[in-house]
């Protein structure tokens, strides 16, 4: 028999946390950032990361592929989801909100996931099925959970789809739209922590075009899991696949859906 649900979950937390010592002994010091397209970049910090992350993955489940930001991998029907440093334009800029994600996906969802933030000292995780917690240094895991405010008084997360210029028009036209609706909007730049913060209810919901695998799959699991609902932008659970995602509290993701579907 292969690891339990359990046992699964306390290896992506310490992929995510290992991957996360990874990116905090390099703060303050200076990184140069090799670009793969606009506004997006790499560094020396996510490569040692995400090997870090692969290695310890390969030692304890070396049945299961890793897919990753920087080396790619298979996309098998079981496989790990990681992101070994969301926010690499933050970290450039020495801005803390960084995170590592670390998700198991099997057959189209994940059912285990953990989103390490570094500067932070806060893990968030979640195994389908039991819930959603958050873990720091010293303190008992503390369950999280979706917010209960209406949407008027919402605060929603979001992100630019700097990488796809042509998703553009459609995005500024759903941020106009949300922006009547909503109380605020928030745009951190490090789609992990956004997700994790709904989870939590620091946040009330979050939207964004043309996310990958590693940007979404831990994060949306800890919501579903705290209360909450997440899908694609025509409300289908394609969300993984495409990177279209809308997330947040059943009333928050009700009225994003709605906006979303107004602009058809």
């Amino acid at each position: 028999m292969g690891p339990s649900p359990q046992e699964l979950l306390e290896i992506a937390r310490h992929a995510a946390e290992a991957g996360g010592e990874i990116v905090a002994r390099s703060a303050g010091r200076p990184l140069a950032g090799e670009t793969k397209g606009a506004g997006d970049y790499v560094t020396e910090v996510d490569r040692a990361s995400e090997q870090t992350i692969r290695d310890l993955l390969a030692a304890e489940t070396p049945d299961i592929p890793v897919l990753a930001e920087e080396a790619g991998g298979a996309a098998a029907e079981r496989r790990w989801v990681v992101d070994p440093l969301d926010g690499t334009t933050n970290h450039l800029h020495g801005f803390p909100i960084v995170g590592v994600s670390v998700a198991l996906v099997e057959s189209g969802r994940p059912s285990v996931g953990a989103v390490h933030a570094p500067f932070l000292a806060e893990t968030s995780v979640a195994h389908r099925g039991a819930g959603a917690w958050l873990l720091r240094p010293g303190a008992e895991p503390r369950a999280l959970r979706v917010s209960d405010r209406a949407p008027a008084q919402a605060v929603v997360g979001t992100g630019f789809p700097f990488r796809t210029r042509a998703a553009v028009p459609r995005y500024l036209a759903m941020f106009e739209r949300c922006f009547e609706r909503f109380e605020d909007l928030r745009r951190p730049g490090a789609a992990s922590l956004d997700l994790a913060w709904v989870a939590a209810g620091v946040f009330d919901g979050f939207f964004e075009l043309n996310l990958s695998p590693w940007d979404v799959a831990a994060g949306a699991l800890l919501i579903e899991e705290a209360g909450g609902v997440v899908t694609d932008w025509e409300g289908g659970d394609g969300w993984l696949e495409t990177g279209d995602i809308l997330a947040g509290p059943p009333a928050v993701h009700s009225a994003l859906l709605q906006l979303a579907r107004s602009g058809r």
